[in-house]
């Protein structure tokens, strides 16, 4: 806009005083023309003491044709100096204006013819003085022009930065809460036009946190409540299972099958009340290095397997709350045992900054389109991968544990045939760039 207003500016300044120049010459040409005329008519007339006594000013050069001969106030402008086209308007009886270079300099040349003594006159003003007044007035609208616009330049980034600012503030908070972050809030502001945004941020943030957390105690205390019941059932069924030979096999069977949903009933039970424990965040004096290789080792053996399935990296740390570390492990080695055809393989793999743990089974793998669905909570997958026994809580804890501890778990295919779960974790003792302890697909 700036380059806009200077050019428009400057055509207009100098059309303006161009018109200006050329009218005062006109008039002045005239005069002069005039006054030449009758001091031509007189008796004895010399033309060049007449152009002496004019005193031309300005710059201004006069010159006459009179009886076939040229006469000039100045010795650098003559019969030459006159356009052609000019001349033969003004022999044609006609006064006529012209805009021309004169060795190298702008000029106008205003021709008059004067028919009552037959000669014609010639008045040529330089426009070498508006010609420089135009140079400085184009310096200094371009000088303004880029002032302005560096102004303006620079009063558009503050002004950009003052609008997005506060945006990036609200898409960092809006980040940072749905990464699990629910006490995040926007600082004060005393803008305003934005502290109404800030504080309805910030409200709306605390009614969810709040509903969240309302559900999360619904959800433990129901599964709290439940327990006694619970309790007493499964006392209930083992008094029956010590009884089991007294029984018909009818009712054996009726037996087994309460005593295989109430297992499953438990483990529900369990996972609900470990979803909110890990909803609640985890906390900081629970958090410990910790050998990856012993918490494998350790979790495999109480899960019943032969610690021969792991393999990788011995010497990962990583940092966190041991038994949820555990927890996670002993999901998805359940997991492999129940759904994917048995644990076939547990490696660990050192990045340089992470720790990747990698849980492979020996089932028919999960379709590419169920491997996000099934770490939503009751997710259970729709093709077969084994027993429909599970709880559909047990990959969505696994989930959420990982992520609570800056991690994430994703499912992919093992290479050859079946499935494999990663999971991702921060390393506690961070390798130099590039260094890696075990290979591995993932």
């Amino acid at each position: 806009m700036s380059a806009i207003f200077a050019v428009t500016t400057y055509a207009l300044a100098q059309s303006y005083l161009l018109s200006q120049r050329e009218r005062a010459v006109l008039r002045q040409a005239y005069l002069d023309a005039n006054y030449v005329r009758g001091r031509l008519e007189s008796a004895g007339a010399d033309v060049p003491a007449i152009l002496t006594a004019m005193a031309p000013t300005s710059g201004s050069a006069l010159v006459v044709h009179w009886r076939d001969r040229w006469f000039s106030s100045s010795l650098d402008v003559g019969r030459s100096s006159i356009p052609r086209s000019l001349r033969d308007v003004v022999a044609d009886g006609r006064p006529a204006s012209i805009r021309t270079r004169i060795d190298g300099v702008p000029a106008i040349v205003i021709g008059v013819p004067l028919p009552s003594v037959q000669a014609s006159y010639y008045e040529v003003a330089p426009l070498r003085e508006l010609q420089e007044n135009l140079r400085t007035l184009g310096v200094v609208l371009t000088g303004g022009a880029l002032v302005a616009a560096l102004a303006g330049a620079g009063l558009g980034v503050y002004a950009s930065r003052s609008v997005v600012r506060p945006l990036n503030d609200v898409a960092g908070a809006a980040a940072q809460i749905a990464g699990g972050r629910l006490d995040t809030r926007l600082p004060p502001t005393r803008d305003p036009e934005l502290a109404t945004i800030v504080g309805s941020f910030n409200s709306m943030v605390d009614t969810l946190h709040q509903r969240i957390e309302r559900d999360a105690r619904l959800a433990a205390d129901v599964s709290h409540e439940l327990r006694s019941p619970l309790t007493t059932l499964v006392a209930s069924v083992e008094v029956l299972d010590k009884r089991r030979d007294e029984l018909s096999p009818r009712s054996q069977r009726a037996l087994d099958l309460v005593i295989e949903e109430l297992d499953r009933f438990r483990r529900l039970l369990d996972n609900l009340l470990e979803l909110a424990r890990v909803g609640a965040g985890l906390a900081p004096e629970a958090a410990e290095p910790m050998s990856l290789w012993e918490l494998l080792e350790h979790t495999l053996a109480r899960s019943g397997q032969t610690t021969a399935v792991l393999s990788g990296a011995r010497d990962v740390q990583v940092t966190g709350d041991k038994l949820r570390l555990e927890r996670v492990f002993a999901n998805l080695i359940d997991n492999a045992e129940r759904h994917g055809g048995g644990l076939a393989a547990v490696t660990i793999v050192g990045e340089r900054d992470r720790a990747l743990v990698l849980v492979d089974d020996d089932g028919p793998g999960v379709p590419i389109s169920e491997r996000e669905r099934i770490f939503d909570r009751f997710a259970t997958g729709r093709t077969a991968r084994g027993s429909s026994s599970g709880t559909g809580l047990g990959l969505a804890l696994v989930s959420e544990t990982v992520a609570a501890h800056g991690g994430a778990v994703w499912c992919a295919d093992r290479p050859g045939r079946g499935g494999r779960f990663v999971v991702s974790l921060p390393r506690a003792d961070a390798r130099p760039d590039g260094a890696t302890t075990a290979g591995g697909e993932t």
